[in-house]
This record gives C-alpha cells, structure tokens and sequence, in this order.
C-alpha cells in the first residue's frame, strides 16, 4: 500500500520553490501557441505548393520510398506507418483521411495518388487503410521533380533526427487548379478547382505580361472547373473571389428531360461538388413523403463505374418535368452553394489572396526552384569537368602517372607528387588514385575531349539562364506549357451568367403568344431563343462571352433541326430553349443551356448548326472528315430524329449548313492548309441515304478541318467574306499553344473544280506542321476561345498563302456577325416557321 509523503518526512534543508502563475495569462499563452500550430503545421495550405504539412509529408514519404506509377501498389497501412514515424506524428487517421482525398477523382481536379482498392465514394467512406493500396499518380512525381537537386530548403522534423522539406518543388500550380479547404483557430480556407490548361495560359500570359489585371487573366480563367462538372450558375461571386479573395457563387446539378417509357423523366448525370446521390435521395423522398413535392412517380440511382452518374427521376402525367425540375434545385442540394475563401500561407504568415495574388507567388515560387535548380546542375557540371581536364592531363602521360604511383610510399606521398609533377588540383589527384587502374587505362582521349566539349556547353547554357532574367522566366514558361500538354484535361464545368428564363408550362403552351425569334447555338454548346433584329445586333460590338456560331428564325412554338458530327438531324421545340434578357442587345448566350439539357448525344457525337424544317427550298450542306461533300434534299419525317447522309466507317461530318439560294460556294479547308471552293450547284442533291461525292482530293493522312458555304458575290466593304486560319503543332494538347493566325480576304482564293486539291491559305512555320482551326464567312469575323472569352484577331493579310502571326491565346471558334447572316424573322412565312 501507498504511503503519503508529509511535510514531516522531508528533509530539514529542503527549501519549498511555489511559482504563482496568472491562470488567464497562462490559458491565453497556451491557447496561442495551440492556434499557432494548428495554423502553421496542420490546416492552412502553403500558397507555394498548395499543400498542407501532412499532404506534403505523404508525397515526399512515397517519392523516398519509390513508390512511382511504373511500380506496384503497396499497402496504404505501410505508407501511413511510415509518414507516421518519420514526419507527422499526429495520429494515423489524419494521414490515411489525407492520403484517400488526394486519390479520390470526384475531391481532387487533379488527383495525386494512385489508388486501387475501396476509397469511397461522395457518400460513403473508404475501406480501411490494411485493405487499400497506393502509389504516386503522374501529378505527384511533377509536384516531387528535382527535389534532390537543392531546389527547396529542408528543415528538421519532429524529433530532430531526419529532415523534411518545407514546400515541394510544385511544377503544378496545385492550389489553384486543386483548391483546397481547411479550418484553423480564428480563421479558415476554402478554395476552389480550376482547370489545368486554363490557369497554365494565365501563368503564361502572366509571365510575358506581369501588369496584366483580373479581367486579363479572366480572359484565360473564366471561372473555376470543379471535378464533379455540374454548372456554375452566376459569375459576380467569382469575380468577387478573383479581385479580393472572397466570393460566394451557386453550383447546379446538371440535368435533362427524356421520355422514359410512357413517361417523362428527369435525368440526372452531374452533381454540385461535394453532394452525393444517396443525399439528394434521401432528401426528395422526404419531400415526397412530406406532400412538400408533388408529381414524382418514380426514383432510379443507375449510377455505376462505367455509366458514371446516372440518376433517374420519372414524373407523373399531367405534370410538367421543368417545373418539377426548378423545384428540386430549390428545395434539394441539386443547387447548392461554394464559398471562396482564399486563405493560404505566404512567407508564414496567412493572408486573403485574390486570383492574380495566387498565381503571382506560385510564379515567384518557380522562378526560385529554376534558378535554384540551374545553380545546382551548373555547380554539379563544373565539378565533373574539373575532374575531366584532370583525367585529360594524367590520359596524356599515362605511363608516367602509373610509375609515380607505383613508386610511391603511401597514397598521400602520391597525392602531393602527382600535384607537384602534373599541375593537378588535390581534388583531380584524389580521383585519379581513387580510381581502379584498368579503368584509368581504358579512358579514350577522344572521349574525353567529347564529354568535356559537352559538359562546357551544358555550363554555357546554365550560366545564360543564370545571367539572363527573361530566359529564366522562358524556362519557366515552357516548364509550364509542358505540365498543360501532360496532364490537361478539358473543362468539366458549364459556366452560365444567369439561369435563364424559359418558360416552363408546357400544359398552357398553346396560350404563348407564337411571335417570331431566333435559335441561336454558340461556340461552348449553348442554346437559347431571342425576338428582335435589335437584339441581334450589327456584328460590330463585341460579345463579352462566346459566339454564337449558328442561327435560324423560327416561331416561339415552332421546331428546329439540329445537325450532327454523326450525320444525324434532331428535332427540337423553341419552347423548350430560355430566352434571353431583352438587354441582350450583344450576342451572349452565357444565360443559355447546355445542349446536354435537351437533347441526347451519343459518345463524342457534336452539335455542328441548326436549321430549319423547311420542306422546300435547296436543302442542306454536308462536308465531312474524309472530303465527301452532298447536298441533301429537303426532307422532315414523322420522327425526333433521322439520318441526312451514310458515312462511311470512322468518317465523321465537319461542318453542315442549310443553303439558302443555290447559289452559294461550298469550301473546305484541310489541316495542310489546302483551301478548295466551288459552286453549290456542281453538287447534284441526293436522298437522305445517299454518301455523297467527293469534295476535296486529300493526301494520305490529311483531313477536313472545316467545310461551310461563303457567298462570293457579296461586295467590298465591312462585311465581304475573310478566311481565318490558326496553324500548331499536331503533337501540343488542343488548347495549350496560340498558334499563328491569319486573316485573308476570301476573294484572294480563286474557284478550283470539285474532288481538286485547291490552292494553298497558310504558311507554316518552324515547328508548326497543321492547322489547329479554320473558318470562312462574312467579316468581322469573331473568335472565342474554349472557355468562350473573346480573342482578338489580326488584321486582314492580303498574302494568300503567307504565315499567320503569333495569337494572343487558342482560338476554339470563329463566327460572323449575325446581322449580315440574318434577316427579321416572319410568323407569316413557312420556311420561318418550320
């Protein structure tokens, strides 16, 4: 049993030492040295990386362990046990929490980690870590890339007994394209995804101009990319979070009415980020049960591996699917907010970043790593060539190098005599005598001379790199414009100003007034309906967003076709497009839908123009992939959709147009820059099942790039036909390179005869060997790129077959203006109302 120690039993000398302590004081001392580390070492990202402690901690851990995409997985137990006992000894959950995030597709844009095994899903938790095996993705060995080569400062981990770095190289710009969120003590980080390709054109455009300003950048950055797609709806909360840091915008879930059996149905394939199928079950059953949502017949989750999302809401009869649809993003977390808040480290201290703030220290981040890097590589190859010359002094006497040696007592009475005898530095004698003697015998003076020609090149470039600021930032652009072509992806996320105003009551349709408007599809795949020449515009003014790259007149309660790259024609009612604002007076279609909304295309089938269900008139234009051309006789059957031409295997149309006297030029231009026009009438009309004919001779390997009609009779002035023309290299990832671009009066190429090659329209230049994009029409001729900013475009160059000049950024689409492609539409006339 236990004996209490008394006052008595101390010892007379001991000498009693109280220390009274403020408890305020002391819970105000120790609380900040707890928000401190929680704010430094575990929630807040590192504006450099975009990593917190213990993601770097588990990238560095696997980069040392070898763990890379050519090698096999290994248990996520043992990759967790070791960051765990080397680096991060804050408990094994955390790390396992951070390891499943940066391998989750639908959490990160960018994913980190290879994994293979059970990690989840947006609903459900992943299996535990002895069960689920890991390795480095391709991201990560570029986040980790020449970390051996002093590139970032080490510091001591926990115990002092190994080091850590304390950022990681970061060839990625990972906290911008991967976002990120965090909650610290007093203060937390909310982060949003971008896509690759479009912030590595920001870094670029950045690099080439630092006073760029948020609209600039926007330009290439037009909103955030999120790994679930959905839509963006509204845009005023993302520019807010560009220009301060903060900002708040909506995500929506993307979704489309079908006919399922006999009824309709509402298809759901994209979720906000961040929400689950089994939550927006959940809670519309709830609804329903409530007597809160009415009109819901039947509920399907047919989401798999394969399919992707795929969740199916049947609706009853007599109820209308858009109605019903607006209710569930109302009352479900179909719709559902992002808060940005871009709170990151900079320096160690945290601060609120806007757009430019966080690409701005990203950049200084890699010029640092470059320049560190160079300095490294320069030091590394200077130190060999020192060891060269040495090597080249001792191959010229050989003989006599081998005699001292030999003759001498011990290694360092041969050290200081081969120092003395053959002018060596101490370090060049150590290596030669450290050096086995058979392999000092077998060096060749001639490859010698060639290493040491070769590393004094290698030192010569460093060196330039070192002495010139603008090369630096060069590398840096290139370093940067590679990562875009290894790893970008196309954007996922629909950005829309608005939600759109379409009407929704089809049960009262016959009540809308059936007034005359146009259907209007843009560049980005966007539909929607306006009333009004006005509205339209002149073509002189400039779209804030997109183009719009076909237009008919119709009715408001009248059908419209649409032309595929399949060779297909849907059916599709007005009634069901939004119309836009009446303030519209500039093409934007940024309050449009999504063609995925209403209508239904197969894998990597295109929406290529609209037209109309006229039964007279001279039909239709095809061009496709192959150089067949054929005009298809006006024709509307009983059905949603039908085929308007055969293609024959791996043929695909390019470019379809509906004529509208006859009498127009059909063109093609091909990917080498061969530009052919001839006359519609030289087509002979054939049936809907009919292949065409030739169009355009092409070459072995050559394809169509676009097929269209100009009208050559149409006079000098603003609007006479032009040929715009981007050329690349076919080896860059689509989107990543500007390319040259050129404008050309379309009067400067002469007609040739059908099935001919045509006549040159662009010159390539060194490294470029195709054209990225081509387009023919009436001027001014806009350009947008992929993100539907608008790209400005040289003046007209009256060289036919000259190069073009260097682009601002891609160009995705060219239009005309719509006013000189349109006249007023009329409810009176047939072909109007289709």
């Amino acid at each position: 049993m236990a004996r209490r120690t008394t006052k008595q039993d101390l010892p007379d000398d001991f000498e009693e030492h109280i220390l009274d302590i403020d408890v305020g004081e002391e819970m105000r001392n120790s609380f900040l040295e707890y928000a401190y580390s929680v704010i430094y070492s575990r929630a807040l990202p590192d504006a450099r990386d975009g990593l917190k402690p213990v993601q770097r901690r588990i990238l560095y851990t696997m980069n040392d362990m070898g763990l890379r995409p050519d090698r096999g997985h290994v248990k996520s137990a043992r990759v967790v046990g070791e960051v765990m006992g080397r680096l991060h000894p804050h408990g094994d959950g955390a790390i396992y929490d951070a390891l499943v995030r940066q391998a989750q597709s639908w959490s990160l844009r960018l994913p980190m980690i290879d994994g293979h095994g059970n990690f989840g899903s947006p609903d459900d938790p992943p299996a535990a870590m002895r069960y689920t095996e890991c390795r480095m993705d391709r991201p990560a060995v570029a986040m980790t890339a020449d970390i051996d080569e002093d590139t970032v400062d080490f510091r001591p981990n926990y115990d002092g007994r190994e080091t850590e770095p304390s950022v990681l190289p970061a060839a990625i710009p990972n906290l911008v394209v991967n976002g990120t969120t965090g909650i610290a003590v007093g203060m937390a980080t909310n982060c949003a995804p971008h896509n690759l390709v479009e912030v590595v054109q920001a870094l670029r455009h950045l690099i080439k101009h630092p006073r760029a300003t948020v609209d600039d950048l926007m330009r290439f950055i037009p909103g955030p990319d999120l790994p679930t797609g959905g839509k963006i709806v509204g845009l005023d909360g993302v520019r807010d979070a560009y220009e301060t840091g903060r900002g708040t915008f909506r995500m929506r879930a993307t979704a489309r009415i079908e006919t399922i059996g006999r009824r309709k149905g509402i298809v759901v394939t994209e979720l906000p980020y961040g929400v689950g199928t089994e939550k927006v079950v959940e809670r519309i059953k709830t609804l329903v049960q409530g007597k809160k949502l009415q009109g819901i017949a039947d509920m399907k989750d047919l989401t798999d591996r394969d399919n992707g999302l795929r969740l199916v809401i049947e609706i009853k009869n007599g109820f209308v699917p858009e109605a019903i649809l607006e209710q569930l993003y109302r009352q479900t977390s179909m719709e559902d907010t992002f808060g940005i808040n871009n709170v990151a480290l900079v320096d160690g201290q945290p601060r609120t970043l806007g757009l430019k703030e966080l690409l701005e220290v990203f950049l200084a981040h890699r010029f640092d790593v470059v320049r560190r890097r160079t300095t490294f590589r320069r030091t590394k190859a200077a130190a060999r060539l020192h060891l060269v010359e040495g090597l080249l002094i001792a191959i010229l006497d050989i003989d006599e190098v081998i005699a001292l040696i030999r003759s001498s007592e011990n290694a360092e009475e041969a050290r200081t005599r081969l120092v003395q005898v053959f002018d060596l530095s101490e370090l060049q004698a150590d290596y030669i005598l450290d050096m086995a003697l058979r392999r000092l015998t077998k060096f060749s003076k001639l490859e010698l001379d060639r290493q040491k020609n070769e590393l004094e090149r290698e030192i010569e470039a460093l060196d330039a790199i070192l002495g010139d600021e603008t090369l630096l930032r060069s590398v840096v652009s290139d370093e940067l414009a590679e990562i875009a072509t290894t790893f970008g992806t196309p954007r996922r996320t629909v950005l829309l100003e608005s939600a759109g105003t379409a009407v929704i009551a089809s049960a009262t349709s016959v009540e809308v007034a059936d007034d005359p408007c146009y259907a209007l599809l843009s560049s980005t795949g966007l539909l929607a309906r306006t009333s009004g020449v006005d509205e339209l515009g002149s073509g002189e003014g400039r779209a804030n967003h997109d183009v719009v790259v076909s237009a008919v007149a119709t009715t408001v309660r009248g059908e419209v076709g649409v032309l595929t790259s399949a060779g297909r024609l849907l059916r599709l009612g007005v009634l069901e497009l939004p119309a836009l604002p009446p303030s519209a007076h500039d093409p934007n279609l940024q309050g449009g839908y999504p063609l995925s909304e209403v209508l239904s295309l197969a894998a990597g089938e295109r929406a290529l123009a609209l037209c109309t269900l006229a039964t007279d008139g001279p039909g239709l234009a095809l061009g496709t992939r192959d150089g067949v051309v054929k005009r298809v006789n006006p024709e509307v059957l009983n059905r949603d959709e039908w085929e308007v031409i055969g293609l024959k295997d791996g043929d695909e149309v390019v470019g379809a147009v509906e004529l509208v006297s006859g009498e127009e030029s059909l063109c093609f231009i091909s990917n080498v820059a061969q530009l052919l026009h001839f006359p519609a009438a030289a087509v002979r009309p054939q049936g809907r099942s009919g292949g065409g004919m030739a169009g355009i001779k092409l070459g072995a390997g050559e394809r169509v790039s676009w097929f269209g009609v100009v009208d050559p009779a149409a006079p000098e002035g603003p609007h006479r036909p032009v040929v715009v023309t981007a050329s690349g290299a076919s080896t860059a990832l689509p989107g990543t390179e500007p390319g040259s671009v050129k404008v050309t009066p379309f009067s400067e190429y002469p007609s040739k005869g059908r099935a001919t090659g045509g006549v040159r329209c662009h010159r390539f230049l060194k490294g470029e060997d195709t054209l990225v994009l081509a387009w023919a029409g009436t001027a001014p001729a806009r350009a947008a790129a992929a993100s539907g900013a608008p790209v400005d475009l040289p003046p007209a160059d009256g060289r036919r077959d000259g190069s073009g000049t260097p682009g601002s950024q891609p160009v995705a689409a060219v239009a005309g203006p719509l006013a000189a492609r349109l006249g007023p539409p009329t409810s009176t006339d047939p072909a109007v109302q289709g």
